[in-house]
């Protein structure tokens, strides 16, 4: 089974994570697949997740851990507000 889990980097106290596409039987921070994002919990606007590559390999079979799948859910939260559903820039129709 492929996953899509939090690979750990960093220091002693200063973690940072690697968001990565690993196969269910692989160490937490072992061999992946492919790196679809970071997270730094330290330094929350340095997050940044490619949600087309999460949604293709969820199309897959792959399954967001717990933690991954909150991620994903503030994110696409996040990119949302900054795009809105239909802005509109100020200037009308015509």
């Amino acid at each position: 089974m492929v996953k899509i889990r939090l690979l750990r980097m960093g220091k002693k106290h200063f973690p940072f994570y690697r968001i990565v596409v690993a196969d269910s039987h692989s160490k937490r921070d072992g061999k992946y697949i492919e790196e679809i994002g970071i997270y730094n919990p330290l330094r929350k606007e340095e997050t940044r997740l490619s949600l087309e590559r999460a949604s293709y390999w969820i199309e897959r079979g792959a399954k967001p851990t717990e933690t991954v799948a909150r991620l994903m859910k503030s994110w696409e939260r996040r990119t949302y507000e900054s795009k809105g559903p239909d802005r509109d820039d100020g200037k009308g129709a015509g």
